[in-house]
């Protein structure tokens, strides 16, 4: 199981697990909005990473400039990562407070 701790949101840690087709195997999301998180975990299981990742990158809380379903989504990226070896660019690369502000 993978594991990514969040930026700019109030989840504090998301854990992912990809099976050998690469769909998300199970998805666990700690802290934010139990239920809203639930649903969007519940609804990635089966889901292949790649385009769960393409939904749910850019969706921004408010006027933040991230969210916790960016979050995840930068969280699926690091568990693919993770299992086939390649390496993607570490997010975010600005700190929190500015992730926070518009």
């Amino acid at each position: 199981m993978f594991t990514y701790t969040p930026r700019g949101v109030c989840s504090s840690e998301i854990h992912i697990s990809i099976d050998n087709e690469n769909r998300i195997k199970d998805v666990r999301i700690y802290d934010g909005c139990p239920g809203n998180l639930a649903a969007i975990a519940e609804l990635c299981k089966g889901q292949k990473a790649q385009e769960v990742i393409s939904k749910l990158r850019g969706i921004r809380c408010g006027t933040k400039r991230t969210s916790c379903p960016d979050q995840l989504s930068y969280a699926i990226e690091g568990a693919l990562s993770e299992k086939t070896g390649l390496s993607t660019p570490p997010f975010p690369t600005s700190s929190c407070q500015e992730l926070e502000s518009a």
